[in-house]
């Protein structure tokens, strides 16, 4: 053990344009939020490694000599997180009596861990660890709360391994990670995302890796700069929405409709790509950045992205606002409203004199 206490934590996210196109090879722009997943990671002594995830009232420990025959012979060194290992993915999930297709948060966020403790501390006696993760993200509401979860699994345990330098000691100075780290982080937490949802975009751990705003397009991450600071109003239909659900569900649109379902697709990058040159052009003098904002508002009143998505939620309490005469008025991003999850609503930074919303 090279670190035997150390705390990380991760954004959730919000994507603004892209979502479901995002798999299918076309552009994303997400943005980190101000709600985190924080983890502690504690070294003992106990032979034992535990996991608390006080959100969802689950605890569980588990013998090292236990696990240990569970560890492949050809296991991951931590700089190589490119696949999947099906063999030890297949013998956690018999070890902790989870059936395929199970997609429970409980039975998923189980898996991860132990995937990613094991493949990390296979190649030798594996260390007693206890580990706590808590989230001010709620959980299926489509804010990326697993992608944080994997993301804080893959910082802890790959500093606790060594692989990467510890963070800052102190608590109020937020640690960076080189490039090269970071990017480690995210592959495992990638590996992470797969176990919990199947086939991942990347955008979500990419966000909870990086923070910022970032475009995302076929694995390629470039983080955005000179974006506005947005306020984002988060309505959280508590429709309860799966991820993995919601990809199968577009893929199999795409199937059987490729000529309706295509240019829709086409349709989400070229909005997708008109957000990312509004908010780049986006001016923060008074005169000029209202037109950049409505701009950016209308963009998101008129995703199509809905027309690819399975099934249909419960609209968002409320009336979207735009078209109202309001310059101050908001746009509602229809994230919530099919497939339940969150819904996102854009608000004007602008602020009149005795504004204090």
């Amino acid at each position: 053990m090279h670190v035997r206490h150390c705390i990380v934590s991760a954004p959730g996210k919000a994507i603004l344009h892209g979502e479901h196109a995002v798999v299918h090879g076309k552009v994303a722009l997400a943005v980190s939020l101000n709600l985190r997943t924080y983890l502690e990671l504690k070294a003992t002594s106990t032979g034992k490694v535990s996991i608390d995830l006080p959100n969802i009232d689950t605890f569980l420990s588990w013998d090292l000599s236990d696990l240990q025959p569970l560890v492949s012979e050809s296991f991951a060194k931590p700089d190589e997180a490119q696949r999947l290992d099906p063999e030890l993915l297949g013998r956690l999930r018999e070890f902790v009596g989870v059936a395929d297709g199970n997609l429970d948060t409980r039975s998923m966020a189980t898996l991860a861990f132990l995937y990613i403790y094991l493949s990390l501390f296979g190649s030798g006696a594996l260390p007693g660890l206890s580990v706590c993760v808590w989230s001010e993200l709620p959980t299926g509401a489509g804010l990326g709360s697993s992608a944080a979860y994997s993301v804080c699994l893959a910082a802890g345990l790959l500093t606790a391994s060594g692989a990467v330098p510890a963070p800052l000691r102190d608590p109020s100075a937020p640690a960076r990670w080189c490039q090269e780290d970071m990017e480690l982080i995210n592959s495992w937490a990638f590996q992470g995302e797969r176990i919990i949802h199947g086939n991942p975009s990347g955008v979500d751990n990419a966000v909870g890796t990086w923070g910022g705003m970032l475009r995302f397009l076929s694995g390629k991450i470039i983080p955005l700069s000179r974006v506005p600071l947005l306020r984002i109003l988060l309505t959280n239909t508590k429709v309860p929405r799966s991820t993995k659900q919601l990809v199968a569900g577009v893929k199999d649109k795409l199937t059987k409709f490729p000529s309706i379902i295509n240019p829709v697709l086409d349709s989400v990058d070229a909005i997708s790509c008109t957000c990312e040159k509004t908010l780049a052009e986006y001016d923060q003098r008074a005169n000029h950045r209202g037109g950049h904002l409505q701009r950016a508002g209308e963009l998101i009143d008129n995703q199509p992205e809905p027309a690819v998505r399975a099934g249909r939620g419960p609209p968002l309490p409320g009336h979207p606002l735009s078209g109202q005469p309001d310059p101050r008025a908001a746009q509602q991003a229809d994230g919530g409203r099919r497939g339940g999850g969150c819904g996102i609503t854009l608000h004007d930074n602008r602020r009149t004199e005795g504004d204090n919303t």
